[in-house]
């Protein structure tokens, strides 16, 4: 039987972590899994001409990029680091608070707009083959007036078909701002959760067939952990079209009035995103209660069964009960053919009556 892709999840990862009730606002403290991983830095520069692609050793190293008139994007693995996010407020002059969120992996979608810069903080989902398990990363993006800031929780991703067009100058992304770079971004984030929604969607299937030939508890067990995926799924990718309406409805000095056609397009993706999510919990929803109605009318069946057995044995029973009986005259018991007449009547009563039973359609 093929192993499900989804594990059950607890509720504590619906739950949004906070830092201790006592901490001012702004103080940066790491909300996630622990890491001991080293912060890494990774810088792709660029205009339409000409493209620079490093590791950066520590991030004072962005300085020189950070006033050239090129579109830097600085993508940075690790916000483990509370250091690394003071030292990165302290150069790009970023708010305490925005500091504080990026720090925090367990962040509500959401897009916060600043005098210099726009700050958003997205969902990024992708399937880990070797577990085949369903995973959700943070990412927090600054845009400026020539730069984009990236920052995610571990190494991978799924944006390599973003690098592959900057390198190769495919497309427009060389040719145009960081307004483009941040559409970018958050397009490939978008358009990723329908591969995430093809694998649960191979699931449901695969239950379904299961359901209609079986149902077990492990069978069970898969729905559950399926209804509770979706449950968490929802969570993290509704908001990203109030993210995405917000963007493409507001007017921001750091995004060209052209590129909101792209963010309508983005819009409407994550729109049919959230519309399949409902669709498969309906779908979820469904299989539950045709496992349920599965297992109620295998019970039925065992019942009918066994009421079957009952009623044919209830006669059996009488006529065995009044012939076992000590009484002293009982004529039948003197004859020859008594013992046979006996057998020939038990075999008569029971074909006939499931002959009657056959003929009420109840066998």
């Amino acid at each position: 039987m093929k192993n499900s892709i989804l594990k059950r999840i607890s509720i504590s990862r619906l739950i949004p972590k906070t830092g201790k009730p006592a901490s001012s606002p702004g103080t940066i403290k790491y909300l996630g899994k622990e890491r001991e991983t080293p912060v890494r830095f990774h810088i792709m520069d660029y205009t339409e001409t000409e493209f620079i692609e490093k590791e950066l050793d520590h991030i004072a190293e962005i300085l020189p990029f950070k006033e050239s008139p090129s579109i830097t994007w600085l993508n940075i693995t690790g916000v483990h680091d509370e250091k690394v996010i003071h030292e990165i407020g302290d150069i790009f002059n970023i708010h305490p608070l925005v500091l504080e969120d990026i720090a925090n992996t367990t962040q509500r979608p959401k897009v916060e707009e600043y005098a210099e810069y726009i700050f958003v903080v997205i969902k990024m989902a992708y399937y880990k083959d070797d577990t085949r398990e369903i995973l959700m990363e943070q990412v927090s993006l600054i845009i400026g007036k020539n730069y984009v800031i990236s920052l995610q929780e571990k190494d991978g991703d799924i944006l390599e078909g973003l690098r592959e067009r900057i390198r190769n100058n495919k497309g427009k992304v060389r040719k145009l701002g960081s307004d483009y770079l941040f559409y970018g971004i958050i397009d490939a984030i978008v358009d990723h959760y329908f591969s995430i929604l093809e694998h649960v969607g191979e699931e449901i299937e695969d239950m379904e067939e299961q359901l209609m030939q079986s149902a077990s508890q492990e069978l069970l067990n898969r729905i559950y952990s399926l209804k509770q995926e979706l449950v968490y799924l929802r969570r993290s990718i509704w908001p990203m079209r109030e993210v995405v309406s917000t963007i493409q409805r507001n007017e921001y000095d750091l995004i060209n009035e052209d590129i909101f056609v792209y963010f309508r397009d983005v819009y409407d993706h994550a729109v049919q995103v959230v519309e399949t999510i409902e669709t498969f919990r309906d779908m979820s929803s469904g299989m539950l209660d045709l496992y349920l109605s599965t297992v109620s009318n295998k019970m039925n069946e065992v019942m009918k069964v066994l009421t079957i057995f009952a009623a044919i044995f209830i006669p059996l029973t009488f006529i065995a009960g009044v012939y076992g009986m000590n009484f002293e005259f009982m004529p039948e018991l003197k004859w020859k053919l008594a013992y046979p007449v006996w057998w020939a009547s038990i075999v008569i009563l029971t074909v006939g009556m499931l002959i009657y039973f056959r003929k009420k359609k109840w066998l």
